[in-house]
């Protein structure tokens, strides 16, 4: 049941592994309150040097985002849209996820105005993942063509199938966490789902 801070402040929960406790996440003005059941801390939103929202698909979902918070102090606060209701059930709640992200966004801007927002993986692990990814579709092509050449059909098949797999798995990331910069206090929607039409 939700209690009175819940329905007034723009608030998230989230449960980020299957064991453990649910961490709730409240923006009080300037401040953001993160309560993980064992201790409540409080972040100003002024100590925020950088917002990043990245996709990042889990073991049970291809529909995973974060943002990411980058302190002065150079800790970190990261959060997502996925929540584990259980061992083997993730909800996830996309509008309330946007709303809040928005929200803290707007809150961050506000406090400080020099606050960087990106979009995506930092470059230099961007372009590993590309070239890695790159590197086994070439592999598995390769592998494919030359099978196909010395009459090993089913090898051939085999290796276009793990290549399509892959295609699927490995583009997603590459284009959704290409970087680039944002306008402070920007969210995009490819990175935070749930958007609500206006």
């Amino acid at each position: 049941m939700d209690n009175p801070d819940d329905t007034t402040l723009p608030f998230w929960r989230q449960r980020p592994k299957p064991i453990g406790f649910e961490i709730a996440y409240r923006l009080k003005g300037d401040v953001l309150e993160i309560d993980s059941t064992r201790k409540v801390d409080q972040v100003r939103l002024s100590a925020v040097e950088q917002v990043r929202f990245i996709y990042a698909p889990s073991n049970v979902s291809s529909k995973g985002f974060r943002t990411r918070l980058r302190l002065s102090d150079g800790k970190s606060i990261t959060f997502g849209n996925l929540s584990w209701r259980s061992l083997t059930d993730i909800e996830r709640d996309d509008a309330r996820y946007h709303a809040f992200v928005a929200a803290l966004s707007s809150a961050v801007a506000r406090a400080n105005p020099k606050a960087r927002f990106l979009a995506g993986k930092p470059y230099l692990l961007w372009l590993a993942l590309t070239l890695a990814g790159g590197g086994a579709m070439v592999m598995l092509t390769f592998f494919s063509l030359r099978a196909l050449q010395q009459g090993a059909t089913t090898a051939a098949g085999l290796g276009l199938v793990l290549a399509a797999a892959s295609f699927w798995q490995v583009w997603p990331m590459i284009r959704l966490n290409r970087p680039r910069d944002l306008a402070t206090g920007e969210v995009p929607d490819d990175l935070v789902p749930g958007r609500q039409p206006a």
